[in-house]
């Protein structure tokens, strides 16, 4: 099973993950970040490196974002338009602003 990244990482676009991806297979879109599901060899390395906690396995994917593993598949059909990511140092969120991500999702206890 592919990861698949999800809304929280609308408009932050942290780049954590695209380091340590070796098959490159995570591209950045217009707001968000991708993951390709048939250039992901589910390694999982994505995912405990995103500070938003975005990134999932396909069939963890939480309720709440069940959309966006059929929107994973669907903008990879434009893949072309998109660009491999190359890893850029950027300032990871605080704790504080995780908890907000997650609240505005509702995904706070």
């Amino acid at each position: 099973m592919p990861y698949v990244i999800a809304e929280p990482c609308v408009n932050v676009k942290d780049r954590s993950c695209v380091d340590v991806c070796p098959v490159d297979c995570i591209y950045e879109g217009p707001d968000m970040l991708y993951i390709h599901p048939d250039e992901c060899i589910d390694c999982g390395a994505c995912e405990p490196e995103c500070p938003w906690q975005a990134i999932f396995e396909e069939v963890a994917v939480p309720e709440l974002f069940k959309d966006d593993t059929a929107l994973n598949y669907k903008m990879m059909d434009m893949s072309s338009d998109f660009e491999v990511k190359k890893h850029e140092k950027i300032e990871h969120p605080t704790a504080d602003q995780v908890e907000a991500n997650k609240a505005k999702w509702g995904l706070t206890k």
